[in-house]
């Protein structure tokens, strides 16, 4: 056997190979694990890269489930709001925001507690920006606020019909309050909006890529192609390598036609791939576009995103046929229910579809989820923005009883489920080591707020294997997820155990080595 072009030694390896559980060195040969233990050590040659860690726990790469990192640097700029608690610090946070391109200012990340249960509207914006254009997403990237101006220079005025659940919040007189929910509706707006060029993308999109990579992370499943993704990846590739491998899933929204995205299905870069397609059946629960079995406290959410939740069925189950992985976000339990049924009894031919999020999870649909073969993708990271009391605005939506059942993962788990774990960045923060802490604690880490449902706590091994092992499944990749002889070089290694660390400090413990199909990506101190 020749040398190896990468040499890890002291460290202690979980491989999350039941057949070889632990190691304490690592060879790699371009993209691949060609050895482990003494025989790797024997691969050392002149030309051989050779990383001590010093003791340091090394585990197969990280995955992030569910991300959406150029769509994060084409529409979360400008001012950030997820500070934010209530409407005085928004006043002083939009008083600071420096116009952008043409005068717009815009902001990102904005709570839907800031209003305290009241209905969001532009007031606040016209209060300190009178007569300027101004677009403030909120956190869940569902919804948005548009000023007066905003919707002027959009042609907006009124209602609009929509083909997929999209609304024009209007008052009683039929005008505009500067609620936009769900992206048709965005998307009046953002059409307008003075668009970032390219080079700042690709900058944007290999900052926040090699910031991820310093997390542990190795790859992410992209959960759409907005913004030219596609383009913009390949773009990036002719002088440089994604920090990240990344999984494209573009999106099927309502009337869109099918055929053309299967045709994208197999376009592929170097470390980047199309293999799966993104629908939604439904929005928030913030935003009151969940699909929920009896209506939210407002009375909303009792209608699923595609306006013919048929012809969503239809749809899915056609592309299962054609040998398509499917990933549908559902977050209220109708949608959820749904998704089962549409693809419970489809034969799937090997091909792992996908429900995505899953916030409100009735517990007698369990074992009905395990056993139709769907895997399950979630973010307890989202949790952060609930209060086990109760009091925000997720769970004043859903009422006690749904909030109860919030972020399901151990019922999941223990009922043999796959669960892949993921941050869905810039939704949430993208730090792997967060992704893994919360899932265990149930609260953000570093914080003494009571934890959400700390039934649902997932052990520090089954966080480490939804993020890895699971993950692989999920995307049915037999070749990674584990680290082993002919697996794919994926491999992140911490100065701390991540399944026995206390996950407070796993949160802030330094990632010593991140390496990305034999890419390093990422050295520690």
């Amino acid at each position: 056997m020749s040398v190896a072009d990468l040499l890890v030694v002291d460290t202690t390896v979980r491989t999350l190979d039941p057949a070889r559980p632990t190691a304490h060195a690592v060879a790699v040969s371009g993209d691949r694990i060609v050895a482990l233990d003494d025989e790797a050590l024997e691969l050392r040659g002149a030309g051989t890269e050779v990383i001590d860690l010093g003791g340091a726990v090394t585990t197969p790469g990280l995955v992030d489930g569910h991300m959406h990192p150029l769509f994060g640097a084409a529409t979360f700029y400008g001012a950030d709001l997820t500070g934010c608690r209530d409407l005085g610090d928004l006043r002083r946070s939009l008083a600071k925001a420096a116009p952008d391109t043409d005068g717009w200012v815009v902001g990102w990340g904005l709570d839907h507690n800031v209003f305290a249960g009241a209905p969001p509207t532009n007031a606040v914006l016209e209060e300190v920006l009178p007569g300027r254009p101004v677009f403030v997403r909120l956190y869940d990237g569902h919804s948005a606020l548009a000023s007066a101006e905003a919707l002027r220079v959009a042609g907006v005025s009124g209602p609009r019909a929509f083909e997929q659940r999209s609304e024009v919040i209007c008052d009683v007189t039929g005008a505009p309050t500067g609620m936009l929910l769900e992206h048709a509706a965005m998307a009046l707006v953002q059409d307008v909006m003075p668009a970032l060029p390219d080079s700042l993308l690709r900058d944007r999109l290999g900052a926040s890529l090699d910031a991820m990579a310093a997390t542990g992370l190795t790859g992410g499943c992209v959960m759409d192609a907005e913004a030219g993704a596609l383009e913009l990846f390949a773009g990036y590739e002719e002088s440089a390598e994604l920090p990240l491998r990344l999984r494209v899933a573009p999106w099927c929204m309502p009337g869109d036609d099918v055929e053309s995205v299967l045709a994208v299905q197999g376009r592929r870069g170097r470390r980047w791939v199309v293999e799966a397609v993104k629908f939604f059946i439904d929005g928030t629960v913030e935003g009151g576009t969940a699909w929920l079995e009896h209506p939210d406290c407002h009375g909303a959410g009792t209608e699923a995103f595609w306006r013919d939740p048929a012809a969503y069925t239809k749809t899915v189950q056609h592309l299962a046929d054609a040998r398509v992985q499917t990933v549908t976000h559902a977050i209220g339990d109708a949608a959820v229910r749904h998704v089962i049924e549409a693809l419970e009894h489809v034969e799937t031919s090997g091909i792992r579809h996908r429900i995505e999020h899953l916030e409100t999870l009735p517990r007698e649909l369990v074992p009905r989820l395990v056993r139709s073969g769907l895997v399950s993708s979630m973010q307890p990271v989202h949790a952060g923005f609930t209060k086990a009391d109760h009091s925000d605005e997720w769970s004043t939506r859903l009422g006690v009883e749904r909030a109860r059942r919030a972020w399901a993962c151990r019922d999941i788990r223990d009922a043999g489920g796959y669960l892949v774990l993921g941050s869905d960045w810039p939704i949430a923060t993208y730090d792997a080591r967060t992704v893994l802490a919360q899932a265990r604690l149930r609260r953000p880490p570093g914080t003494t707020d009571e934890p959400v449902a700390p039934a649902q706590a997932l052990t520090g091994l089954m966080a480490l294997e939804g993020m890895t092992s699971h993950a692989a499944y999920a995307d049915g990749s037999r070749d990674a997820g584990r680290i082993a002889v002919g697996c794919r070089a994926d491999l992140t290694a911490f100065n701390v155990d991540p399944v026995e660390a206390p996950a407070d400090e796993l949160a802030e413990a330094p990632v010593r080595l991140t390496v990305s199909a034999g890419l390093v990506t990422h050295r520690g101190d």
